[in-house]
């Protein structure tokens, strides 16, 4: 089996080469949604903008004055993450940052997209309806574009697992050559409205985003000035959250799904996870994990080079969610 060395979002290490590829992608042409800031409560513009081949997902801040990359630039990494607080917020080095980006990252990842430039007009990308379904609609709408180069997967080699305080977060190998994602997720919440709960996904399932994607984010009433008080939670409403106010939803439509919750906390862990800049072959376990447990997940997947290899990914296993590609000119 030959080796090559590989080069993803900054990350670099041997990988083995598959004899069968599929290429990269990026979307098709600009594409622009507007919404308000989850935690800020600030009108928000994001245009996505095809990228070349490697380029991975990069958030660009459009509201700082510069030209200069190195200060409008954050690459939607694992490394880059500085804060896990009810959201995922990465950072440059230039001490920019850009917030609650794990909903459009879960949307990114599922629709099979690799490189795209996000500019966004504020420090926190929009929230829109809570779930990722806005923007999956919008890749859907313009699709994709496929580059000269080959999709590379992450295959999980050995177990990595992570545990605090009776959470737990785990990336297991498949028994056999498969190139899925798959999420078993489980939470326990000691309200009545959500309870126990659990729901396992694929993500190179065509139905994954009529089961995962259209999941809300939610919250307890209770909890509401706290947030606040944090500086949190300013931009959300019943237009882009689901309450909880003891035992009942407050949302005039109650739930999209019956057990919405963990289908949303499913939709966070691939959003967290996809900062690993290559889709992942492998088995990812959560129960009651968030932000800060994914994260951590990620680095000592990433930290340990005996745990994982780069492969170039199979048609067969490709992530999917219907035809959205575009083949190149």
């Amino acid at each position: 089996m030959r080796r090559e060395e590989y080069s993803i979002s900054g990350l670099e290490t041997a990988g083995r080469v598959r004899a069968q590829g599929v290429a990269e992608t990026t979307i098709a042409h600009r594409a622009e949604i507007e919404g308000v800031g989850l935690h800020t409560g600030a009108s928000i513009r994001m245009c996505f903008v095809p990228a070349p081949a490697r380029t991975g997902i990069v958030f660009r801040r459009t509201d700082l004055g510069s030209v200069d990359r190195a200060v409008t630039d954050i690459p939607a990494r694992f490394d880059r993450v500085t804060e896990t607080t009810l959201s995922t917020l990465i950072s440059n080095e230039a001490g920019h940052c850009v917030g609650t980006i794990e909903h459009v990252m879960a949307a990114i990842a599922a629709c099979g997209l690799d490189n795209v430039v996000i500019e966004v007009s504020g420090a926190e990308t929009a929230v829109m309806d809570g779930s990722a379904e806005p923007f999956v609609r919008l890749i859907r709408q313009v699709g994709l574009r496929s580059l000269d180069a080959r999709r590379r997967v992450i295959r999980v080699l050995k177990p990595v697992v992570v545990e605090e305080a009776g959470k737990r977060a785990a990336l297991l190998p498949h028994a056999d050559d498969s190139q899925s994602f798959v999420l078993p997720f489980e939470i326990e919440f000691d309200n009545p409205v959500i309870g126990h709960e659990t729901f396992e996904a694929d993500v190179s399932d065509p139905a994954f985003a009529d089961m995962i994607l259209s999941a809300r984010t939610f919250g307890f009433l209770k909890d509401v000035e706290a947030m606040w008080s944090m500086g949190l939670g300013r931009g959300g409403s019943l237009e882009n959250s689901i309450v909880i106010d003891g035992e009942k939803v407050l949302n005039k439509g109650g739930l999209r799904y019956r057990d919405e919750f963990v289908r949303h906390k499913l939709l966070d862990a691939l959003g967290d996870l996809s900062l690993g800049g290559a889709v992942i072959a492998g088995r990812y376990e959560g129960v009651r994990s968030g932000h800060a447990l994914n994260n951590r997940l990620l680095r000592a997947l990433l930290g340990n080079l005996d745990a994982w290899t780069f492969e170039d990914a199979v048609q067969d296993d490709v992530w999917a969610m219907g035809p959205v590609a575009i083949p190149a000119d």
